[in-house]
């Protein structure tokens, strides 16, 4: 029988034992070259930079409370921008939660000029899914503005930047008519005043009048009066 053998027969055996020797090799490390691939790819899915950069991000707010209205203005300043009035006679407006927004009312009658006097603080909140809390704060101010700009009953509109009050601020002064209880109309001299510092949006409504035959306010009175009491305010805002 072993002369009848082939003679190759010897080494095709050992090409056989070579090759599979070879694919023993190789399998195992196509197996860890899988497996580590796929282990990579779910520890960089899972990791938290990249659940961060899913989710966006904003600048926070600032401020988290807001002043009270009523007692931003000291004795002094409201008797001079609302004569026949006090400190104390402010009457606060709307109710809620008042580190989100509060306002105060001053009216006085000083023989026959009338003068009033609105004062608004509005917060504003960051939040990923509508903005950053200055952002938004800026966006309300400029709807301030335009709301008496918009105002078909307003004659003599003048819209303006006022500076050194706040981050930016702007104003729009103008004229208008008012009817009392009686049903007398008399002309009102007034202007808003808008400010925003950081994510805090501070809003001044002055306007006076004059009954009987007194004149009402010019405009720079009303002017300066409405820069002071927003210059006032911003103080009181930390």
């Amino acid at each position: 029988m072993h002369r009848n053998a082939p003679r190759n027969a010897p080494r095709r055996s050992k090409t056989v034992r070579n090759t599979l020797a070879c694919a023993a090799v190789a399998l195992p490390v196509l197996l860890v070259a899988g497996c580590s691939s796929d282990s990579d790819q779910g520890k960089e899915s899972d990791s938290p930079s990249a659940s961060a950069s899913k989710s966006p991000t904003v600048k926070p707010a600032k401020f988290k409370k807001l002043p009270d209205s009523c007692k931003s203005l000291g004795k002094d300043a409201v008797k001079d921008l609302v004569p026949g009035t006090d400190d104390k006679s402010g009457k606060k407006v709307g109710s809620g939660d008042t580190d989100a927004s509060n306002s105060c009312l001053w009216s006085g009658l000083d023989k026959y000029d009338y003068r009033q006097l609105t004062l608004s603080f509005k917060r504003f909140d960051s939040d990923p899914a509508i903005g950053a809390g200055d952002k938004r704060a800026a966006d309300h101010a400029k709807q301030q503005v335009d709301e008496k700009t918009a105002n078909k009953s307003n004659r003599d509109l003048k819209e303006f930047k006022v500076s050194g009050v706040g981050d930016e601020a702007s104003a729009v002064a103008y004229e208008t008519k008012k009817e009392d209880t009686k049903g007398k109309t008399s002309e009102y001299r007034a202007e808003r005043l808008v400010t925003r510092v950081e994510n805090v949006v501070v809003t001044v409504d002055y306007e006076g009048a004059g009954f009987e035959d007194a004149k009402k306010p010019d405009a720079d009175e009303v002017k300066k009066k409405a820069e002071k009491a927003a210059k006032e305010a911003v103080k009181q805002i930390t």
